[in-house]
This record gives structure tokens, C-alpha cells and sequence, in this order.
């Protein structure tokens, strides 16, 4: 039986150098510290800038991580997208690198499609990839896809593919919603994964499988420490040192901002860079972010500087 991901994981931040090619030797040091947290890789997520990168550029990522020794099995690629082919060819690499789980956004650029054409697509992804291994996650984040994951999806799906569609990712920020895919899918292998760690005290309980949350790139640790300890008597307080955080950066443009304290707290100004149409974050907001996050006493231990 094939091990299934579960806990804690960072979509991970993509870094660009100043041509707006991904950094490569930056990316595998922030993947490092990442794994020595305690914490998995969902690479190529909402906000590892994904959209913005292409088929080779997460390929050669990728490949450049396995030979670095991170270990595929800590690793949950994004592998959906609007091209068909493009999704099968990502999915495909993700599986024969010894992936666990393939993250799959919905094709995207057409709206109101049913969840008819959304079978098909995920069924023509599964077949043409062929394998057994495959790990299938569906991302579910419809306030920038307009294309939501709908329970009557998810059902249909695990109804022909129940070895293979094992999971979901929500990121809708509607706890009703989250809740009812545990409710009517957990008890049966299916493993939800909300999109932040403030649910984490309530979810864990109901079935959930952990978080794949942004802000796991900045606090690996204390998610960690949550998921572990949520039910403990520590719990509470873990709960609020992480709901502390999460709010901070949620309150401003996060991927600037969490690249911008990355910069501040690796001394390395390059981490800054976003790739267009993104924007950094201006010097007001970034002062303030960290202004609270030095009232927070956070810290990045143990962070690779320059």
C-alpha cells in the first residue's frame, strides 16, 4: 500500500533573480529548511507563483530538488492547469520522480463549465498518466479560479478513480465548505487538507489530514508544533502563536510580503524579486509587516542567509 502525505506543508515560495529566472540555489536552501521543520512541499502552489512559471521551469526545479537529496516523498507537486497536455506531462514527471500526490487546480480559463467537462478533464488526466501510484489531490480555490470543486465532483470522482482521487486541498476560506468534505468524504480515505492553519484545532478532530497553508514558508515550526499539539494542553496556546502570524501576513499582499521577510531575515535583498504581473511590496507595508512581526517575537531559525 502506498503511503499517503499527511501534516503540514508549505506551497512553497519560488524565488527569481534579477532576469526573473527562478532561482534555483535559493529554492532548494528555502526547500531544506522547510523539510528540517518538520514540514512537506507543496511545490508549485497558489503561492509559489506557479501560474506565472512554465512546464520546463517546473520540470527542471524539480529535478534540480531531487538532486539535492530532498526527498520526493515529502514533495506534492501543482500539477493542474488550464492545457490538458501540459497537466499530463507534469503529472507523469511528478509520479515516475516518486511523488506522493499530484495537486490539481481545475482548468481555469473557461467559466460556469460543469462539473461534467471538470470528470473529464481529471479522468483524461488520470488515464493518459496510467499508473497506480498516482496521488491525486483537487484544489479547490475558487475565488481565483471561478471553477469550484463541488462535493458532487468529488463523489463522482472517487466513484471510478477511489484509489486514485484521494484528497483535496481547500482553500475557499469557508469553513462550512471544508467542513462538509470531511464530513462526507474523510470517514471513507479522503484526505482534506484546509488552506489555513487557523481552522487547524477544529478540522484535526473532524478527520482532516493537516494544512497546506502560505504561511507555513514563514512559521514551519509553529504549524508543525500545532499539528502535533492541537489536542494537547498546549493546544490553545499554539493555536493563537499561530493564528498571530497567519493574521499578519494575510492583511497585505502575501507573497510580496512573505518574500519580502524572507529577504529581511535570510540578508539576502534578492528574495524580494516577484514575477509580473505581481509586484513587490512597497517599503510603508513592508515596515509595518515587520514592525508586527517584531511585536510577535517571531523569528525564522535557523534560516540559510547570504
Amino acid at each position: 500500500m502506498t503511503t499517503r502525505i499527511r501534516g503540514v506543508l508549505a506551497p512553497v515560495l519560488t524565488p527569481f533573480n534579477r532576469r526573473l529566472e527562478p532561482d534555483v540555489n535559493r529554492f532548494i536552501a528555502h526547500c531544506r529548511w522547510l523539510i528540517d521543520n518538520q514540514v512537506s512541499l507543496a511545490i508549485f502552489g497558489t503561492n509559489s507563483e506557479a501560474a506565472s512559471l512554465s512546464v520546463n521551469e517546473r520540470l527542471s526545479m524539480t529535478d534540480a530538488l531531487l538532486s539535492a537529496g530532498i526527498p520526493a516523498a515529502r514533495m506534492m507537486p501543482g500539477t493542474g492547469g488550464c492545457s490538458l497536455a501540459d497537466s499530463v506531462i507534469l503529472t507523469k514527471h511528478a509520479v515516475e520522480n516518486g511523488a506522493l500526490g499530484a495537486l490539481m487546480l481545475p482548468p481555469f480559463y473557461f467559466k460556469g463549465v460543469s462539473d461534467e467537462g471538470l470528470y473529464a478533464y481529471y479522468s483524461e488526466v488520470i488515464e493518459r498518466v496510467g499508473s497506480d501510484r498516482l496521488k491525486v489531490y483537487l484544489y479547490h480555490i475558487p475565488q481565483l479560479t471561478q471553477v469550484p470543486i463541488t462535493l458532487n465532483l468529488i463523489e463522482t470522482l472517487r466513484k471510478r478513480y477511489p484509489d486514485t482521487v484521494v484528497g483535496a486541498k481547500d482553500s475557499s476560506g469557508d469553513w462550512p465548505n471544508t467542513k462538509a468534505m470531511i464530513d462526507n468524504f474523510a470517514k471513507d480515505g479522503f484526505d482534506v487538507f484546509p488552506a489555513s492553519e487557523s481552522t487547524l484545532s477544529k478540522a484535526l478532530p473532524l478527520g482532516a489530514a493537516g494544512c497546506i497553508s502560505a504561511t507555513v514558508n514563514m512559521n514551519p515550526g509553529g504549524i508543525h508544533a500545532l499539528y502535533q499539539g492541537c489536542n494537547s494542553a498546549q493546544g490553545e496556546t499554539l493555536q493563537a502563536n499561530a493564528d498571530v502570524i497567519r493574521k499578519i501576513f494575510q492583511a497585505v499582499p502575501m507573497i510580496p510580503a512573505m518574500k519580502r521577510v524572507v529577504a529581511e531575515f535570510s540578508a539576502d535583498p534578492g528574495w524580494q524579486v516577484v514575477r509580473p504581473p505581481l509586484v513587490g511590496l512597497d517599503d510603508s507595508t513592508a515596515q509595518g509587516v515587520l514592525t508586527a512581526l517584531r511585536d510577535a517575537q517571531f523569528t525564522m531559525p535557523g534560516y540559510p542567509g547570504r
